[in-house]
């Protein structure tokens, strides 16, 4: 993906994003709320690569989450989704960090757990979204199924090399074919809301912003 296009749209917040991808793409395009940011306040903006999980009968090493992190391009972010109730084991923690890391991807989101936080705040600048901590392996309890492939993560779609947009207000996905018309519109968004702030500043009045700008 265009070095540029992810520049700009890490100037724009994942609020700003979602607004034009409710306008343009007409479907929620931002993942659940319990996706939060565990590391650190970095905003990452890259392509997905994609990771699908599910049950598993004996003991299996996460074969395509670390070929994904392996054959990874700088600047993409791994999403793994998982297929099952349980949502609190981890199929993230320091190890896939280093790799990671080293293969210079720009983060991970996770529809289950992370661990190793800790060591992942210690030794490592990386930023993941994750719907929750857990110190419990998938090892013997879940495998990974395919990579590259349609995943549900966070509620939404997830096709490999859409592209990711998230930062402390949550994670937003952008559809590959509406990456730039969604650019274009969330930049448009951000200059109005700079002016409507600016002159909400001026007047000390919200109700006079809205009503000038007609946005809320």
């Amino acid at each position: 993906m265009d070095k540029k296009i992810i520049e700009r749209f890490k100037k724009i917040s994942s609020a700003s994003v979602s607004d034009a991808c409710d306008q343009l793409v007409k479907r929620q395009c931002f993942m659940d709320f319990e996706i939060k940011p565990r590391i650190n306040e970095l905003r990452i903006v890259g392509p997905a690569i994609t990771v699908s999980e599910g049950p598993a009968k004996g003991k299996f090493p996460p074969q395509h989450a670390l070929e994904a992190i392996d054959g990874a391009n700088p600047g993409d972010i791994v999403v793994i989704s998982l297929k099952g109730k349980v949502k609190d084991v981890a199929v993230f923690g320091g190890l896939m960090t280093a790799g990671a890391t080293v293969n210079q991807l720009a983060g991970a989101i996770l529809d289950n757990g992370l661990r190793d936080v800790t060591e992942i705040k210690r030794d490592f600048n990386f930023q993941i979204f994750s719907r929750s901590i857990s110190p419990g392996t998938t090892v013997g309890r879940y495998k990974t199924i395919a990579k590259n492939v349609p995943i549900i993560c966070g509620g939404i779609k997830v096709n490999p090399q859409d592209l990711i947009v998230a930062d402390l207000d949550g994670v937003v996905c952008v559809p590959k074919k509406y990456i730039l018309k969604v650019l274009e519109l969330s930049e448009k968004i951000e200059a109005t809301e700079m002016q409507q702030t600016k002159y909400i500043k001026e007047t000390k009045s919200l109700i006079k912003g809205i009503k000038k700008f007609n946005r809320i």
